[in-house]
């Protein structure tokens, strides 16, 4: 089987977080009054959603929503014990357990270093980020396990249709259980239709419009490549103008970082191994079961990121915690891809080799 790689910009995704967070501070705190112009660029008042990052992140989430085929989802039956423990893991399991995760770090673990709000800021940004399952990093990760793309697309596209629903009751739900911050449900509803139902309704339209004109072939083969340097770059300039934004505080905390990435890396590798142990028990074959547990396991990032902003701001701890949640996501997920893959032989069934 051939080796799979990443691309070059996704290969070293971290490193351009990197410098992004360098290169944004340094802006901040060279040119602030420039910065707080930029910051202060809202769709209407008090709306918390910042119009520079907002067309950034339209750019960028629109092109992975054109990836999702909705048409899919009538091929669940064909190996639904993949699929149910794919959803289990995502929606009873993991944002329950970054909780928990949080919660006993910045409030135990974690509390001599940290105020109790800055730890309630922290808390919030890593339910958020874990109550939104990967959409698009996700078939990069299947590629590189030689996962089944059709059975990965049909995951994704369930996960797209229950987030629609389910994302904003959890974040209220957990936000308020497990820190002391008020989620306004009017604010969080604003941001899954800011962020989630306009580029997944444009990207379905775009798509089912160009299959239509110009052929399916030509749409995944030809179209979809050319929107990847688009998605990394606006990823990137999305950050840089964050790291901007939290200049002053990230200079004063830099120390948090390293804290908050603790329990965002163990919640990984425990959904991920949940995942991957019940797919092993219940004997579903190896093409199915990685990707399965790589969905389980990475986060939608971009969501997180702009549904943080929104709610508290881009200077807020709890975007900061979005933030680290990207930085830590390459890396991190890369090593769960080398352990799929040197288990293969768990499985009882033979991977379906992609090439």
């Amino acid at each position: 089987m051939a080796k799979r790689r990443l691309a070059f910009f996704e290969r070293y995704l971290s490193l351009w977080v990197g410098l992004c967070m360098v290169a944004g501070v340094a802006l901040g705190k060279l040119l602030p009054a420039a910065v707080e112009g930029l910051r202060a660029l809202e769709f209407g008042r008090g709306s918390r959603i910042n119009v520079p990052i907002a067309a950034l992140i339209w750019l960028m989430i629109t092109p992975m929503m054109m990836k999702v085929d909705f048409s899919a989802i009538r091929d669940v039956g064909r190996k639904p014990a993949g699929l149910v423990v794919t959803l289990a893991v995502n929606w009873l399991v993991k944002p329950f357990s970054m909780a928990l995760l949080a919660w006993l770090f910045f409030r135990v673990i974690f509390a001599g270093f940290l105020g109790r709000a800055e730890a309630d800021q922290y808390i919030a940004g890593c339910i958020i980020l874990a109550a939104a399952p990967c959409t698009a990093m996700v078939f990069v990760w299947s590629h590189l396990t030689g996962g089944d793309p059709a059975y990965t697309l049909v995951q994704v596209s369930v996960n797209d249709l229950i987030m629609l629903v389910a994302f904003v009751p959890l974040v209220q739900f957990l936000v308020t259980g497990a820190s002391s911050l008020a989620v306004p449900f009017q604010v969080l509803l604003y941001s899954v239709i800011v962020f989630i139902v306009i580029p997944l309704a444009a990207g379905t339209a775009i798509r089912w419009w160009l299959v239509r004109t110009r052929g399916q072939a030509w749409f995944e083969k030809t179209l979809l490549p050319r929107f990847a340097p688009v998605t990394i770059t606006a990823l990137l300039a999305t950050l840089l103008f964050i790291f901007a934004f939290q200049a002053d505080n990230i200079t004063a905390r830099f120390f948090h970082v390293l804290l908050i990435a603790v329990p965002i890396s163990l919640q990984v590798y425990f959904n991920a191994s949940l995942a991957y142990g019940l797919m092993r028990l219940l004997k579903v074959e190896y093409a199915v079961a990685a990707p399965g547990a790589l969905i389980g396991a990475s986060n939608f990032f971009e969501l997180a990121v702009a549904t943080a902003i929104a709610l508290y701001g881009p200077q807020s701890g709890a975007a900061l915690a979005t933030v680290v949640g990207v930085l830590v996501e390459v890396p991190v997920m890369l090593s769960v891809c080398a352990a799929c893959n040197r288990t293969r032989h768990w499985f009882p069934f033979p991977a379906v080799e992609k090439a």
